[in-house]
C-alpha cells in the first residue's frame, strides 16, 4: 500500500518538474503574485482527474484511438505556439505591466516614497514628487514613472490555464497514459499509486506557484521577464514542434 503510494509520488513528481506549458504558465503568474491560488487550483485539479482518469483505464482508449491522437495532438501543437507566439511578442516588446514592484511593506508601492533615513515622505498625488522639495523652492525633477502592473481577470486566467492544462497532449501522455499504465501494475494498489501522483502534483504545483516569490528580486527589472518571456516561447515552440514530428513519424 504504502510502498505503492511512495512509488506514485516518485513517479509523479519526476514527470511533472521538467519544464512545460503548465509550470511555465505557473511560474510567470507566481512571479506577478497574481491570483496564484487560482492558477495553482487549476492545474492541481485537472492533474487529480486526468490521473484518476488513467488509473481508472481510459489512457487505453486514447492510445487505441489514431484519430483521436491525431485531434488531441494538432490542437495541443495549436494551442502551445498561440501561446508561444504571445510570450515571444512580450519578449521583444517588453511589457511594463511586468515590472515588479519593490518588496511589499517598503512603501514604494501606490506613490509612496522614503527619505534617506528610511523615513516615510509625502508626496503630491500624481508626480511622486516629495513635499519638501517643493517647499525648499528648488527646481523639481519628477521621477520617470512605472506603468502600473494590468491585472488578469479571473475568467481570462482561468480559460488559457485550463486551455494549457486540457489541450495540451503531453499532459495526457504523462497523466493518463503513463500514470495510468504504471498504476495497472500495481494491481489492487493502483488508487494507493494514482494517490502518491495525485499528492506530488499537488505539492510541484503550490511549491511552483508560490514560492516563485523567492525569485522576485532577479525579476525587479523588466529586462529579467523579456529574457523569461524569450526561454517560455522557445520552449512552447519546441513542445509543440516535438508533437507535430512525433504525429508525423509515429
Amino acid at each position: 500500500m504504502w510502498t505503492s503510494a511512495l512509488a506514485g509520488l516518485g513517479l509523479g513528481l519526476g514527470l511533472i518538474v521538467a519544464i512545460g506549458a503548465q509550470n511555465a504558465h505557473v511560474l510567470r503568474y507566481g512571479l506577478r503574485r497574481e491570483r496564484v491560488g487560482l492558477v495553482v487550483a487549476i492545474c492541481a485539479v485537472s492533474d487529480l482527474v486526468l490521473i484518476a482518469a488513467g488509473t481508472a483505464g481510459v489512457g487505453t482508449v486514447i492510445a487505441a484511438s489514431r484519430a483521436l491522437t491525431v485531434v488531441m495532438t494538432l490542437a495541443g501543437a495549436v494551442v502551445l505556439l498561440a501561446y508561444g507566439a504571445l510570450a515571444a511578442r512580450r519578449a521583444v516588446r517588453g511589457d511594463a505591466a511586468l515590472v515588479v514592484d519593490g518588496p511589499e511593506g517598503d512603501g514604494t508601492e501606490g506613490g509612496g516614497s522614503r527619505a534617506p533615513g528610511g523615513e516615510p515622505v509625502a508626496v503630491v498625488a500624481g508626480t511622486g514628487v516629495p513635499l519638501p522639495a517643493l517647499a525648499s523652492g528648488a527646481p523639481v525633477v519628477a521621477p520617470p514613472r512605472t506603468a502600473a502592473p494590468v491585472a488578469t481577470s479571473a475568467a481570462a486566467l482561468a480559460l488559457t490555464t485550463l486551455a494549457l492544462t486540457w489541450l495540451n497532449p503531453h499532459v495526457y501522455l504523462d497523466t493518463v497514459v503513463l500514470l495510468g499504465s504504471v498504476a495497472a501494475g500495481h494491481g489492487d494498489a493502483r488508487w494507493w499509486f494514482a494517490a502518491g501522483a495525485g499528492v506530488g502534483s499537488v505539492l510541484w504545483f503550490t511549491a511552483l506557484g508560490y514560492g516563485a516569490a523567492l525569485l522576485r528580486p532577479a525579476f525587479a527589472r523588466p529586462g529579467a521577464w523579456r529574457v523569461l518571456d524569450a526561454v517560455i516561447a522557445l520552449v512552447m515552440v519546441a513542445i509543440a514542434g516535438g508533437l507535430v514530428v512525433g504525429l508525423v513519424t509515429s
